[in-house]
């Protein structure tokens, strides 16, 4: 699958694939998106000390790097699973900038996360614990009970099968009882399959170019 390097309006580069028409983050500021929908609206908004994050979508590896931030200057301790099928080539990796827009200490945490072994658990830093799973979020059942879930899949338009009831409850089954569920996307159908799982769903103010997005609660 090809895919380009863009820069996106907040200075944060993101993945463009033409075949699809779909980029891995808003064009309005991939490092702005990732933060008002995930860190803020989850992390923050959860609040605890000890959480444990399950990702749909690893991608250019961002909502990692920004929790790994996070936890580490807030002193909160995270366990961060996540899936990716077709991984960023080396090259690829050396043309995302986001460890550029950070303090200098930041640039090599970012390579670690790309760098880091698939499929098992590799301490990044004292307060963060990386496990990548090189495959597809359909073949798997998860057996873990996290608090979180961060579903940053492609949009329903391009990989409706990402978004149905069945694979949705997948990810209800794995949260723990008040876990929650951040996502950008805000489609009606989405909404609706959602709610048929038991999710609470409540909509917030979106990040810069977008008017919502969902804040689902088990």
């Amino acid at each position: 699958m090809d895919r380009e390097i863009i820069t996106t309006e907040d200075g944060s580069t993101t993945l463009y694939i033409p075949e699809l028409n779909e980029h891995y983050h808003s064009i309005h500021g991939a490092i702005q998106e990732s933060t008002h929908i995930f860190i803020k609206a989850g992390i923050e908004y959860y609040g605890q000390k000890n959480i444990r994050i399950l990702e749909a979508g690893f991608g250019t590896g961002l909502n990692a790097f920004l929790t790994l931030l996070e936890a580490r200057d807030n002193e909160r301790k995270v366990v961060f699973h996540t899936f990716e099928k077709y991984p960023l080539t080396p090259q690829e990796v050396e043309q995302i900038n986001y460890s550029d827009l950070f303090t200098p200490e930041a640039a090599p945490l970012f390579q670690q996360l790309h760098d880091a072994p698939w499929e098992e658990d590799v301490v990044i830093t004292p307060y963060f614990t990386l496990h990548k799973h090189q495959a597809d979020f359909e073949e798997v059942n998860f057996h873990e009970y996290f608090d979180m879930v961060f579903f940053d899949a492609f949009a329903p338009d391009v990989q409706p099968r990402l978004w149905t009831e069945s694979m949705l409850t997948k990810f209800y089954k794995a949260l723990k009882p008040e876990g929650i569920l951040t996502t950008y996307c805000v489609k009606g159908t989405v909404k609706q399959a959602l709610r048929n799982i038991g999710f609470n769903l409540k909509r917030l103010p979106g990040p810069p170019g977008k008017r919502e997005m969902l804040r689902a609660v088990k």
